[in-house]
């Protein structure tokens, strides 16, 4: 039975570092839109990370400097295996409270939506399409940007179109100046919207400057370096929505025709490196994004 005791304590330090690297790895994409109690929260991982450390030196000073028996190296192979149980069970409820508030929001804005045929479905739309952008951008734009927070910003970019009169967001024609002065409002809304709701503090800045211009001449005269990256994520994606997108004042465009407006625009409008990367997506792609609401009626 000797011959088990130190295969059983390295399987288990094999185990505890596979388990930090999986905690350090989860607490890092854990930096999204759940950033109520930050300080305290961010406390705790410490503290976590210091006790899955501190039991590896334990498994390591035992295997190089005590005389385990088989009884205690049981006990050390175990408690990997417990701690890895209990990490996954953490981190599989985490991952579907994430989706469940995801799946929540989701809804609600299908129901905000639903008030206006020229938003109907777009917001799934651009959630969609940025997720895919998403897995296009370099590791080192990724490394910048929170997944999870890029897609609760994607998915609520226009939750302040809620705030603005049906008259104006419903009318089949251009709009006056005066329309104008309000339908630019609704970021500066949809900031407002969310301020009650903590969680949602790190991606209000994306939500209020994603129709920012590269040129400055956007809602809020930002120049290319003062906007956000996630915003010009955003902006991206929200403009191929909205070109392909039928609305009251317009047939939809193709995707082709598309990727030439956006070519056009690239630099003055829109971040060229981010629509240069954005129109290298196949299309067929690009159009698996259309939620199913939009392409059964035709929208796209």
């Amino acid at each position: 039975m000797s011959v088990l005791i130190y295969p059983m304590i390295v399987i288990g330090i094999i185990i505890m570092v596979t388990n930090i690297y999986r905690y350090i790895r989860f607490m890092q994409n854990m930096h999204d839109a759940f950033p109520k109690g930050k300080n305290r929260s961010s406390m705790w991982k410490s503290v976590g990370l210091a006790l899955l450390v501190f039991f590896l030196m334990g498994y390591i000073c035992v295997a190089l400097f005590g005389n385990p028996d088989l009884m205690v190296a049981g006990i050390l192979f175990g408690g990997s295996i417990f701690v890895a149980i209990v990490l996954t069970i953490m981190f599989d409820l985490i991952e579907s409270i994430r989706d469940n508030c995801l799946s929540v929001t989701e809804v609600l804005i299908g129901v905000i939506e639903a008030r206006d045929p020229n938003l109907n479905g777009h917001s799934r739309f651009v959630q969609n399409l940025t997720m895919l952008f998403y897995e296009y951008l370099p590791s080192d734009i990724k490394k910048k940007i929170n997944r999870m927070s890029l897609e609760y910003a994607a998915l609520m970019h226009d939750v302040g179109k809620l705030g603005i009169p049906e008259k104006v967001l419903n009318k089949p024609g251009k709009l006056t100046d005066e329309e104008w002065v309000i339908m630019k409002q609704h970021p500066e809304l949809g900031v407002k919207f969310l301020e009650p709701l903590n969680s949602f503090s790190s991606i209000r800045p994306w939500i209020k400057y994603h129709h920012e211009r590269i040129d400055g001449k956007g809602y809020y005269g930002l120049s290319e370096q003062e906007i956000p990256l996630p915003s010009k994520v955003i902006a991206v994606t929200d403009t191929y929505s909205a070109i392909v997108m039928r609305r009251a004042y317009k047939e939809p465009e193709t995707h082709e025709t598309a990727m030439n407006i956006m070519h056009e625009i690239a630099g003055t409008q829109l971040d060229a490196s981010l629509v240069e990367i954005f129109c290298k997506i196949p299309k067929e792609k690009l159009m698996a994004c259309v939620p199913s609401s939009l392409y059964n009626s035709g929208d796209v």
